[in-house]
């Protein structure tokens, strides 16, 4: 049995949406914090997660930063069907929560090198 080629084409088509759509569901393994400590620098903390959204310096001499551990979640795609007060529609709307407490906290010590992890998620 022959296939036209449309049918074909229709095949390929689907078949790359389904790679798509099964690439696009993997997940990434969890970090193990526990083998980094003592190995792991600030620097490639850095490099791997971003700017810390809070530092402290303790009397020890270490470092502690502090990372989301999950994004904000904020406004939400411009649907253009919100109506706000009495001057019209806006588009955006909050969805979930905008404040994230989730925190990824490691402490550094005086040479930059990880010494402690904790997070709250």
């Amino acid at each position: 049995m022959k296939m036209n080629p449309a049918a074909k084409f229709s095949l390929f088509v689907l078949l790359s949406l389904v790679a798509v759509f099964l690439a696009g569901c993997t997940t990434t393994a969890p970090v193990d914090w526990n083998s980094r400590v003592g190995h792991y620098t600030y620097a490639q903390a850095v490099t791997e997660l971003g700017q810390p959204s809070r530092q402290s310096k303790l009397s020890t001499g270490e470092s502690v930063y502090k990372w989301p551990a999950q994004p904000n979640v904020g406004h939400g795609p411009n649907t253009g069907m919100s109506y706000y007060g009495s001057t019209g529609f806006t588009g955006n709307q909050t969805v979930g929560s905008t404040a994230n407490n989730q925190m990824l906290q490691l402490t550094f010590d005086s040479n930059g090198v990880l010494s402690a992890w904790s997070k709250n998620y």
